[in-house]
C-alpha cells in the first residue's frame, strides 16, 4: 500500500488494530514521553495524541513494532524487503564480468533499478497551508526528560545540499526549540549534515536547510538507514515503495522536499554565526547526551498540508522505538553488506541491549583459516560500522539471536590468548566511556569455529558443566569487596556478574583486579562482569547494556590466567583521579510525572495499568542532574 501523508498511514494502522486515539488531554512536556515509554517497552500500540493544546494530532511509536516497521514500508513483513534486495543484488551479480565492474557499488545497482526521485512544478501537498510568519509553537513539540536542555523535534528530515558538487542528503538530526523561529541542529561530526556546514563554511554564504515531517512513513525510516554518502535517501525510500518520490520545490531556498510531507520547515544555517549550546538531551544510549555547541537554524517558512499530523520518538534506556528501525536494517542492509563489503556474510545482529553502535554479532560461513580476523579487519572500517566498540564474529548453526547459547559457543570457540583483537578506533559521539571524544578502545573477538590450521585452546573446554566446585575460589574472593547479594551466578552458563560500590569505595576495581592477579581465579573459565551496586544482577539485559555502554575494552578488560575475563562496566566518574570528561546520568522520568499520568491512566482508555518503566531503573539514577557530579 503506498500512503499520501501521515493521515492515511494512520487509516491503515486504525484498520490493523494497530493504533490507539489518545482524547484526554496529555502535555507534550514530559507526559507523552512518560505515556510512550509505558506503551513501547510493554509491546504496545502506536499512539495518536489528539489533544495536545495544539491543532495538529501527534503520532508516536509508529514504528514500534515487526508488524508496523513492515507496515511503513509497504511490506507484509521485513522478510520480503530481504529478499526483493536480495533479487535486485543477484540480478546484477550474475551479470558478465565486464559489466559487473561497472555496476559494482550500491548507488549505481539502485539508480539503475529505475527509482530516482523525480520533480513537480505544482505546489505540492505539503504547502496547502504557507506561514510566512513562522511559529515553531504551533505544533506539538516533545520535552522528553526532566533534564533535557529544552523541547525538540525528535523525527525530523533534515535536508542539505553540498555547495560544490550539488549532491543532497536527507539525515535525521533532533532539532532544539530556542524561539519562535530558531532552532539548534544536532548533525554529529561524523554526519553528512557536517559536512555539507563546513563545506558551506568554505564559501562564505549561508546555508539552505530544509526540514520535512511526516509524509510516507517510509522516508523516515530511509533518513535513518546507513547509506553510502553518494546514494540519495529517496531512491531507498521509492525502491522499498516500489514508487519514485515525488519533489517539490520549498518557497524560500533551492531545495526540494517530499510532495506528501504532512510539515516543511524551512530555512538557513549562516556558518559564520556563533554557534549555540544545544542540550541535554535524554539520548538513545539509555543515557544523557550532554550539552554542546551546535549550529543555530534560521526559520524562513513553515508549510503544511490542511490535515497535517506532526510525528514524533522517544528515545530512552532500551529498548524504545527505534529498536524496530535498528532490527529493520539488520535484515534489509544484509544483501547490500554481502555484496559490497563480504560476501561470506550470513546473518547480522546488533542486540538491543547495544544500542546499535556497542555491539555488533556477524555470522560468516568460514572456508578458510584466519576468516573471522579479516571479517573484523574488513567491517570495523565499513560505513557506520566503523563505530561499533564491540564486534563479535561467529560461524557454523550458532544462533545470534539466542543469547545463553551464544555466549557458551564464543566461550567454546575462543583462544583468549589469539582471538581477541584489542584496536583503538572512532566511536560514535555519543559513546560517553572514552576518555577522549569519538575515540577510543575496541574488541573484536574471533569466536568462530576454528579449522585445521588454527591452533587454539578453547575459552572453556565444556561450558555446559556444572561450575558449583570451580567458583568457590572466585566467590570467597569476590565476597572480601561485594554482598553476596550482589554476587550472581546464572545456572549453567559460565559467567558471574558483581554489584560493586564504586561511589563509596573508590579504590575497589583496582583492588579487585590485584587480588584476581595474584591469587588467580582457581578453576573457574569464564566471564567476571562488575557493575554498580545499584544494577539488578539478575538483570542481564541491564548488565548487559550498562556493562556495554560503561566500558573502554582497551581499558575495562582483563584476562587472568588465559581462561577469565574480567570486564569493568562501573562508572568512571567515581574512580580514583576521576575521568576527564563529564559522565552522563541515566534518563528517567521523574517521580512527580510518574505520579500525574498514574493518576490519569484510566482516562486515556489505552487498557490496563502499566507501571513506568524508571521505578526499574530509578536506582540507577544518580542525585544532580543530567550529568554524575562527584563532589
Amino acid at each position: 500500500m503506498q500512503y499520501s501523508g501521515l493521515s492515511s498511514f494512520i487509516d491503515s494502522l486504525e484498520k490493523s488494530e494497530e493504533l490507539l486515539r489518545i482524547k484526554t488531554y496529555a502535555d507534550p512536556v514530559l507526559e507523552i514521553t512518560e505515556i510512550t515509554d509505558r506503551v513501547t517497552k510493554s509491546g504496545g500500540k502506536a499512539l495518536l495524541f489528539e489533544n495536545n493544546g495544539t491543532a495538529f494530532p501527534l503520532l508516536i511509536n509508529a514504528y514500534g513494532s515487526d508488524k508496523r516497521m513492515a507496515m511503513a514500508i509497504g511490506k507484509q513483513n521485513i522478510e520480503e524487503a530481504l529478499t526483493e534486495i536480495s533479487d535486485l543484488m543477484e540480478r546484477f551479480t550474475s551479470a558478465a564480468d565486464s559489466f559487473l565492474k561497472k555496476i559494482r557499488s550500491l548507488p549505481d545497482l539502485l539508480k539503475i533499478s529505475g527509482y530516482l526521485p523525480v520533480i513537480t512544478r505544482k505546489k505540492g501537498i505539503c504547502q496547502q497551508v504557507i506561514c510566512k510568519d513562522p511559529d515553531l509553537d504551533i505544533f506539538p513539540v516533545l520535552k522528553c526528560w526532566p533534564h533535557d536542555g529544552g523541547r525538540f523535534i525528535t523525527l525530523p528530515m533534515v535536508h542539505t545540499i553540498h555547495p560544490v558538487t550539488g549532491k543532497k542528503n536527507v539525515g535525521m538530526y533532533r532539532m532544539q526549540i530556542l524561539d519562535r523561529n530558531h532552532t539548534a541542529i544536532h548533525w554529529q561530526l561524523h554526519k553528512t549534515g557536517a559536512a555539507h556546514f563546513e563545506a558551506w563554511k568554505k564559501t562564505g554564504r549561508k546555508m539552505p536547510v530544509s526540514v520535512s515531517l511526516g509524509g510516507d512513513p517510509a522516508y523516515a525510516y530511509a533518513a535513518t538507514a546507513p547509506l553510502p554518502e553518494n546514494i540519495n535517501e529517496y531512491i531507498l525510500a521509492g525502491f522499498l515503495r516500489k514508487r519514485k518520490v515525488r519533489l517539490v520545490k520549498c518557497i524560500t531556498n533551492e531545495l526540494y522536499v517530499p510532495d506528501d510531507a504532512d510539515i516543511v520547515i524551512e530555512g538557513y544555517v549562516d556558518p559564520e554565526e556563533e554557534l549555540v549550546m544545544e542540550g541535554p538531551f535524554g539520548d538513545h544510549t539509555g543515557f544523557y547526551s550532554l550539552a554542546d555547541l551546535y549550529p543555530v537554524f534560521h526559520v524562513t517558512c513553515i508549510t503544511h498540508s490542511k490535515n497535517a499530523v506532526y510525528p514524533a520518538t522517544v528515545v530512552g534506556i532500551p529498548p524504545m522505538e527505534d529498536a524496530w528501525l535498528i532490527r529493520a536494517t539488520e535484515k534489509i542492509f544484509l544483501p547490500p553488506l554481502r555484496l559490497v563489503i563480504q560476501p561470506e556474510i550470513e546473518d547480522l545482529h546488533m542486540p538491543d541491549a547495544g544500542v546499535a553502535h556497542n555491539l555488533a554479532v556477524v555470522r560468516i560461513r568460514k572456508t578458510y583459516p584466519g576468516q573471522g580476523k579479516k571479517v573484523i579487519n574488513s567491517l570495523s572500517g565499513a560505513g557506520q560500522m566503523m563505530f561499533t566498540k564491540y564486534l563479535i564474529i561467529v560461524s557454523g548453526d550458532t544462533d545470534i539471536r539466542d543469547y545463553s547459547k551464544l555466549l557458551i559457543s564464543v566461550c567454546r570457540n575462543t583462544d583468549l590468548r589469539s582471538d581477541l583483537l584489542f584496536t583503538s578506533g572512532p566511536l560514535d559521539v555519543l559513546d560517553h566511556s572514552a576518555e577522549t571524544f569519538s575515540l577510543g578502545g575496541k574488541l573484536g573477538i574471533d569466536a568462530t569455529q576454528k579449522i585445521r590450521e588454527e591452533k587454539y585452546s578453547p575459552w572453556i573446554l565444556n561450558p555446559e558443566q556444572d561450575t558449583g566446585k570451580n567458583i568457590c575460589h572466585v566467590t570467597d574472593i569476590l565476597k572480601t569487596l561485594a554482598d553476596e547479594k550482589n554476587i550472581y551466578r546464572p545456572d549453567g552458563k559460565p559467567l558471574i556478574v558483581v554489584g560493586v560500590d564504586v561511589e563509596k569505595d573508590k579504590g575497589i576495581i583496582v583492588r579487585l583486579r590485584k587480588l584476581f592477579a595474584d591469587r588467580g581465579c582457581g578453576n573457574f573459565a569464564g566471564l567476571i562482569a562488575l557493575v554498580d551496586n545499584k544494577v539488578d544482577v539478575t538483570d542481564l539485559f541491564t548488565v548487559s547494556w550498562q556493562v556495554l555502554a560503561n566500558t573502554d575494552p582497551l581499558r575495562d578488560i582483563e584476562i587472568i590466567d588465559n581462561k577469565t575475563m574480567i570486564i569493568d562496566g562501573t562508572i568512571k566518574a567515581f574512580r580514583e583521579g576521576g575521568f576527564p570528561r563529564r559522565w552522563p546520568n541515566v534518563v528517567c522520568s521523574s517521580a512527580e510525572t510518574i505520579d500525574i499520568i498514574n493518576k490519569k491512566w484510566e482516562s486515556f482508555e489505552i487498557g490496563p495499568f502499566i507501571p513506568s518503566p524508571s521505578l526499574k531503573f530509578s536506582m540507577l539514577c544518580q542525585s544532580g542532574n543530567e550529568q554524575i557530579t562527584t563532589v
